[in-house]
């Protein structure tokens, strides 16, 4: 399992970004730690992503173990006693 951008110890990098004045001046008046926040939901939005990629990626294989199991059933049925 890969780490998240909160557990890796690579070293930071800055940048510039644009921010709303008003979101910032809110932001600031509850002390909101804007990097980490800008991690936090970055990590958020890159699972989200690389999950959907997935799902795409694996779309056909997906199927095919759909269509066998909705054919065949899985090997417990006949256990089963719930």
């Amino acid at each position: 399992m890969q780490p998240t951008a909160l557990q890796s110890a690579q070293q930071k990098k800055s940048t510039n970004l644009s921010i709303n004045s008003d979101l910032l001046r809110r932001a600031r008046a509850h002390k909101i730690n804007l990097s980490r926040t800008l991690e936090e939901r970055l990590t958020e939005i890159l699972k989200q992503e690389e999950r959907k990629a997935w799902r795409t990626e694996n779309a056909e294989a997906i199927g095919n173990y759909n269509a066998r199991i909705e054919k065949n059933g899985v090997f417990s049925d006949g256990l089963r006693s719930f």
